[in-house]
């Protein structure tokens, strides 16, 4: 990729290049240009021909293999003798997902057509990224991991386990590609809601990596699943007869953070210093730990603090068209103070200080949060958890979010407690006797930990609520107006935000570079969402949206002097367009 951006960027640029699918630039193979290897030496080069070549997926076509390919392929005899275009191969595909009524058997048709035909499964995720998003994310993806033992197949990704110990860079070296732009990395101790699920967590990385190929436009080959393995506290996993991680105790401590250790330096040894790391799922107190470790040393990014803080962010700036004023002008509130709370806090705190030039100190003082033990005060300081102290302001314990709102009197509650059901009816009530919009972000996923949901909201309300949610709801119809829930879905930003660090080779990421995927994603909502209530665009826009992403961060990064693709394209967007993969097929 070094090659092609740094040789090319300006050749890219002055092309006239092919619209292709979501809104993708194809070359004359329907290739992303930015993701193409580099040449290499022609007797290093093993093509699959005859019956393995039907078993690649990188190159596997099925039926669209045209009758010259199976002449020059050796493929006579090994297929049926019609000839079916990619368009018809979908059309076929998504008729028979449909037919499945329980989505977890569509997740594993869906993860046993990737393994197979790689480009047809990331154009039926791209054409149908709005039906097909529940099912490669969440909330079916929380399912998958639960019973990930039951329905293993084939490995995706690197296992990294403590028996590896001392040899994770000979680990990484295993993997065939070497070109790798993007690891999205677990240790499976949160996952969404549901905890420790050990080794099993697996389901995420992979899922978020094909959301960074289909939405985002980062080339399959250049992405890297891993899930560490240090154990698991989940007794009943222990106990399954079918789980697929080391049965022991979670490693806690040195013997932990060394292990980790060994894992970044061998990322960057191997991968070089352009690598994006995406922490994923980690427990808070490891999440803040790594993330605060390594943001000085490496590219890293952590999609449950910064990428949900983002994404959060562009709605609360979105809906300032609804609720009127600016951001300092409202005061908000929290239902939960872990990682994602506390990293959505900071960053609204940031943009309002940014656009008022207070301290950040100051900007905190609209933003409070409550944990499982009530509002969080002066009074607990010295007991509170390191990320939980700034938050601490001067008030009267309160110990229950009822009478937090009647006390604070916020103009957003925004969830992020993980526990279903917690915006309760009095709740809603309470919020719309205080404000004529009162904006509900319900983001716990996977649906059942979802603080409320759609319908709740719109109706306790009376329909004045605006609304969004973690994991998707259908729309309510409540006084004949049909209203249209938004999903504050971390989708909107982590895969374009990732593009955009890989597309400028930025060797950091910086708050500032969050801001502007904010401003990015806010920009896109148009006067049509705001009269439906929505305040994140629709999804079948997502590709277009990342490409707009990944341009305002990748400006950033120019600016902040962390990028190092040179020189800078004069059209970010249009190259940004121009390099992202398309999964047409290759002659």
């Amino acid at each position: 990729m070094d090659s092609k951006m740094k040789e090319k960027s300006e050749a890219v640029l002055d092309m006239s290049p092919t619209s292709t699918v979501g809104g993708g630039v194809e070359d004359i193979y329907g290739e992303d240009r930015a993701t193409e290897d580099q040449l290499i030496t022609p007797w290093t080069f093993a093509v699959s021909s005859g019956y393995n070549l039907l078993r690649d997926p990188r190159y596997n076509k099925g039926l669209a293999i045209t009758e010259n390919e199976r002449d020059v392929h050796y493929l006579r005899g090994l297929l049926p003798p019609a000839v079916i275009p990619q368009e018809l191969q979908e059309k076929r595909l998504m008729q028979s997902l449909r037919r499945y009524e329980v989505p977890l058997n569509k997740y594993v048709a869906l993860m046993e057509l990737e393994e197979r035909n790689k480009r047809l499964f990331y154009k039926l995720l791209i054409d149908n990224v709005e039906e097909l998003l529940p099912i490669v994310y969440t909330p079916t993806v929380g399912e998958a991991c639960q019973k990930y033992g039951s329905i293993f197949k084939r490995p995706q990704g690197l296992y990294i386990s403590l028996k590896e110990k001392g040899r994770i860079l000979e680990v990484l070296k295993n993997w065939p590609e070497r070109k790798i732009q993007v690891i999205v990395v677990t240790d499976g101790e949160r996952i969404l809601g549901l905890g420790d699920l050990g080794c099993q967590g697996m389901g995420i990385p992979v899922g978020k990596l094909a959301l960074y190929t289909a939405l985002g436009g980062v080339g399959p080959s250049a992405c890297l699943p891993i899930t560490i393995d240090v154990g698991t506290n989940n007794e009943q996993l222990l106990k399954d007869e079918f789980y697929i991680g080391l049965r022991q105790k979670r490693a806690i401590g040195k013997k932990y953070y060394d292990f980790l250790d060994e894992f970044m330096k061998a990322v960057k040894q191997n991968y070089g210093e352009k690598v994006l790391v995406q922490y994923e799922d980690f427990a808070n107190h490891n999440a803040f730990e790594l993330l605060a470790k390594y943001d000085t040393t490496h590219l890293v990014f952590n999609d449950d603090i910064q990428g949900t803080a983002a994404v959060v962010l562009a709605g609360l700036v979105a809906s300032l068209k609804l609720l009127g004023g600016s951001l300092a002008d409202h005061t908000f509130l929290f239902f939960g103070a872990g990682e994602a709370g506390t990293g959505i806090a900071e960053l609204i705190a940031l943009a309002i200080s940014k656009k008022t030039n207070a301290p950040v100190e100051e900007a905190r003082k609209n933003i409070w949060l409550v944990d499982s033990k009530g509002l969080i005060v002066n009074a607990q300081k010295e007991s509170l958890q390191a990320h939980k102290k700034p938050w601490a302001h001067e008030h009267e314990p309160v110990n229950n979010l009822l009478d937090t709102i009647k006390a604070i009197m916020p103009a957003a509650i925004i969830g992020t407690s993980g526990v279903g059901k917690t915006f309760t009816k009095e709740v809603i009530e309470a919020m719309a006797s205080i404000n004529k919009r009162p904006l509900i972000m319900a983001l716990s996923n996977p649906t059942a930990q979802s603080e409320c949901t759609a319908e709740e909201a719109y109706t306790w309300s009376e329909g004045r609520a605006v609304f969004a949610s973690g994991s998707p709801f259908p729309p309510v119809e409540y006084n004949n107006k049909l209203h249209i829930p938004s999903q504050a879905n971390n989708c909107y930003i982590f895969p374009g935000f990732g593009f955009g660090l890989v597309m400028a080779g930025a060797i950091r990421v910086h708050n500032d570079m969050l801001l502007a995927a904010s401003e990015a994603l806010a920009s896109q909502v148009t006067e049509e969402h705001y009269g439906k209530g929505m305040i994140y665009p629709p999804f079948g826009n997502i590709r277009k949206i990342s490409a707009h992403i990944a341009a305002n961060v990748a400006a950033k990064g120019y600016e902040l002097g962390v990028a190092t693709r040179l020189p800078q394209p004069a059209d970010l967007v249009k190259y940004a367009e121009s390099c992202m993969y398309t999964p047409n097929y290759r002659s």
